[in-house]
């Protein structure tokens, strides 16, 4: 086995975090305030244009935050792409509503805008309009934005827009993140930029901004002593993690750029490969910042060699390669939940695989990679093109 793993998304720092990181400690601001979570705010909303931010301690407390501001209560419905990780659909539980899940579309994997209807109409008439939708760009690429607001619109329900994957992706020029009533992004490890943990709050008013900030910061009224008359949370960044987040931000077109080199090495590769499909956006007017990079695998042209064959061979040579997510309709968590749509996130699941697609691979990565699956798919052919 070779010494080195390739991982499947490592982070990859810029160079500058460290310098943000010492001012942090030179000023003695180690805490959830300071210049380096107001200027990463700013950041932030410079990126996204005519948006409020407020930076988390997590993706999944963006998301908790966000059911909240869009009135989110203990029995209420919310509905939720069915495709996607579980911290998606983890806080729906936590404030004691249910989900409702909805199968993908398969030209973007993403909420399909049939069942999403189906679902909404159904709930309606059991008596419970549904309070939230929640839609998630997969593995960075966007939803169907127009049809899935015609949706939202036509039922006046609000859409929360869970953009974890998706920082730097757009549609038709506009940022992912701004499409929902809120939207959420995530800085973990794996993601596009990372801050080692922690996430991001998107808002379209100053007001519900702070809001969010509010209720992270444990709800404190104004007062000389800690008085508090609403449950808050422990949920604001500190200030040494938005200092590796102010980095980052100096690196994140680059980084993107690289991430696509990677989609387009993978483009390349199985283009001679009968039954592997590469996943990518469906037109011109979307934009994917290609976080992972994804493959379909079909058994039945690939004369038996399935997503688990290829997953297998790549740990063997030491790198690491996943499974899409698992649906939450399928997870032993959510099975018992309503569900609507056909099969199509199941078959995904089924025959997808996620790539290694870090911003930092090397060419030596690469060729590492493409020596794997040219060998199990028996092929010779040499690929000269340089990412």
């Amino acid at each position: 086995m070779h010494k080195n793993k390739i991982w499947l998304s490592a982070p990859h720092m810029g160079g500058s975090e460290l310098k943000y990181v010492q001012e942090a400690f030179d000023s003695n601001w180690i805490a959830p305030v300071g210049l380096n979570i107001d200027c990463f705010e700013h950041h932030l909303e410079a990126y996204l244009g005519s948006h409020h931010v407020a930076v988390l301690n997590s993706g999944t407390a963006a998301i908790h935050l966000g059911l909240i501001l869009l009135g989110v209560q203990a029995g209420d419905t919310v509905i939720c792409q069915s495709m996607t990780f579980s911290a998606s659909a983890n806080p729906i539980l936590y404030l004691g509503a249910t989900p409702v899940f909805i199968d993908s579309e398969p030209e973007t994997w993403n909420l399909c805008p049939i069942a999403l209807e189906e679902a909404i109409v159904d709930t309606i008439a059991k008596g419970a309009t549904p309070k939230v939708i929640l839609t998630v760009h997969l593995y960075g690429v966007p939803y169907k934005i127009d049809e899935i607001r015609a949706v939202a619109d036509k039922y006046s329900i609000p859409i929360l827009e869970d953009s974890a994957e998706a920082l730097g992706s757009s549609y038709k020029g506009q940022q992912c993140g701004t499409f929902g009533d809120v939207g959420i992004f995530s800085f973990n490890g794996s993601k596009i930029i990372t801050t080692s943990g922690g996430g991001a709050i998107v808002t379209h008013s100053k007001a519900l901004k702070d809001r969010a900030i509010f209720l992270a910061t444990q709800a404190r009224d104004i007062a000389p002593h800690y008085q508090h008359s609403e449950i808050g949370y422990n949920y604001r960044m500190s200030n040494i993690c938005a200092g590796i987040g102010r980095g980052q931000m100096e690196v994140l077109d680059y980084h993107i750029g690289l991430r696509r080199s990677i989609h387009e090495f993978y483009i390349e590769l199985f283009a001679a490969i009968e039954g592997v499909t590469v996943f990518k956006v469906p037109n011109a007017t979307y934009f994917s910042n290609y976080w992972l990079s994804t493959i379909l695998i079909n058994p039945l042209e690939t004369n038996g060699i399935t997503r688990e064959t290829l997953r297998l061979a790549l740990e063997a040579a030491n790198i690491e390669s996943r499974p899409l997510w698992k649906p939450m309709h399928l997870q032993p968590v959510f099975c018992n939940y309503p569900y609507y749509g056909n099969h199509i996130a199941e078959t995904l699941f089924n025959n997808g695989l996620c790539l290694p697609s870090g911003s930092n691979m090397t060419p030596e990565d690469c060729n590492r990679i493409k020596f794997v699956i040219l060998k199990l798919f028996g092929k010779k052919e040499v690929i000269s093109k340089k990412r």
